[in-house]
């Protein structure tokens, strides 16, 4: 663990505050637990040229090495969420880890392009019990609610040393081989297992009810056919028979998530978690958020390799000044949500966010890297601002027994937003010939969904709940 994750697990942990023993541990295995998960996902972003060349795929192929990821990420975070309060926070952690290193090393292994989608799937369902899980760990070890505030900055800071990581990573990396690129997550996750088993076990919910296969079933269709009716959008055209099919399959499954939600006798989320104003806002931001970060991240990490002619680790470098500054103001937000409100770094994250995604849509093809480099730092700062003190304030307002659940939901409507980002970009840029236009239209779409989430966080109700 670095320098800067240690002293902010040791400051975390050095509070008078109530907390459950192992809170060091504790915080640390969810930490790294989360820096793995984002790593792998920009690390990947910068290496999808190299992949490209080593495996033959086309811009479809890397979609799906992409999305395959993102997609089981997002369909089975309700169901980690709700499995998270079920068997405690502690074990269910271990277990999506455990799967995530596994997966990591049988991308690395993976013999052709069908069989690293295939692992990269698995990776997703290990990343969606992961983060609940970790929130929950956290929930849980951190009754305080501004200890915990603190800690779930620590913890985001794991992501954001993760972010700063990956781009270089997988430039560097990919230079030599990209399956180097999964192989790096074996430490990290070696390491957070260790810990884990310094900590104490966790509560469990006293909602002891059947798994909801009909609510996971639907969210899984709903959100895999939605996925491939973008992909295959940008391939064969919005009036392409499976493209249509698969828009009309995904409209079903929702209503039929839906009705589980509303009728079932054991629903995995239930709809009065999702009417509260709090949970739904959050929701929103969550999406639009990935959107604009990651939606950012595909276009640009592809466009200067291609467009511009930028090596592997060129490319990466160029995403340092903006995943440096993430980790420095991610740290920063429990203290801006405590002096200002909860809502001030939320929104004031989101107009960077804004702010830096116009302002690299107007930047032209013929102008020096650095500006691109220099419009980047606000949309990862906005970013890294806006996410810990919106998952904070959600925990604030959800029972400690639900805390996986609502954490379930913010993550993947999170994930919902950067897998839709990555199909639709990814079609407006398939014809190499018109990758300049593409770009543009990506990055000014994404700054509108942005901007439509800003004003929603003006819903957002400021009272804690400990």
């Amino acid at each position: 663990m670095s320098t800067a994750l240690t002293t902010a697990v040791a400051e975390a942990e050095q509070t008078t505050a109530p907390r459950r023993p192992g809170a060091g541990a504790a915080l640390g295995a969810a930490l790294l637990g989360f820096f793995v998960i984002t790593l792998d996902a920009l690390v990947v972003n910068v290496a999808l040229p190299s992949i490209q060349d080593g495996l033959g795929a086309g811009i479809t192929g890397l979609q799906w090495v992409v999305d395959g990821y993102t997609l089981m990420f997002a369909a089975l975070l309700l169901a980690a969420g709700s499995l998270t309060d079920r068997l405690g926070a502690r074990r269910t952690f271990g277990v999506g880890l455990a799967l995530f290193v596994a997966a990591s090393a049988a991308c690395g292994m993976a013999p052709g392009l069908g069989v690293l989608v295939a692992a990269r799937l698995v990776q997703g369902a290990g990343a969606a019990v992961i983060v609940p899980s970790s929130l929950a760990l956290i929930r849980t070890t951190f009754p305080d609610a501004g200890t915990r505030a603190r800690a779930v900055s620590v913890w985001a800071l794991g992501g954001s040393v993760g972010s700063a990581a990956g781009p270089v990573a997988g430039g560097v990396l990919s230079q030599v081989d990209w399956r180097l690129i999964f192989f790096v997550n074996l430490p990290a996750g070696l390491v957070a297992l260790l810990l884990l088993l310094r900590t104490d076990r966790s509560p469990r919910s006293k909602r002891v009810a059947s798994f909801d296969w009909t609510g996971q079933v639907s969210a899984v269709v709903a959100m895999g056919a939605l996925t491939f009716a973008a992909i295959e959008a940008g391939a064969d055209g919005l009036t392409a028979r499976q493209v249509i099919v698969s828009f009309a399959l995904a409209v079903a499954a929702a209503v039929v998530f839906i009705v589980s939600q509303a009728r079932g006798r054991h629903p995995m989320v239930g709809l009065a978690l999702l009417r509260e104003r709090t949970m739904v806002v959050s929701a929103v931001i969550g999406f639009a958020l990935n959107v604009g970060f990651y939606g950012m991240v595909f276009l640009l990490s592809l466009s200067l390799q291609q467009a511009r002619g930028m090596s592997a680790p060129a490319t990466g470098l160029a995403f340092v000044p903006m995943t440096l500054l993430t980790a420095f103001v991610s740290p920063t937000a429990a203290w801006f949500a405590a002096r200002f409100g909860p809502r001030m770094p939320v929104i004031t994250g989101q107009v960077a966010m804004t702010t830096g995604l116009v302002l690299l849509a107007l930047v032209p093809a013929s102008a020096p890297v650095w500006l691109l480099i220099a419009a980047m730092v606000p949309v990862g700062a906005g970013g890294s601002l806006a996410v810990p003190a919106l998952t904070s304030l959600l925990l604030d307002h959800v029972a400690a027994e639900r805390a996986g659940t609502a954490g379930g939901v913010l993550n993947t409507s999170r994930q919902v937003g950067g897998a839709l980002a990555v199909a639709v970009f990814g079609a407006l840029i398939a014809d190499r010939h018109h990758l300049a236009t593409g770009l543009e239209t990506g990055l000014l779409i994404a700054a509108s969904v942005v901007l439509l989430a800003t004003t929603a966080s003006f819903l957002l109700r400021p009272t804690i709940r400990t």
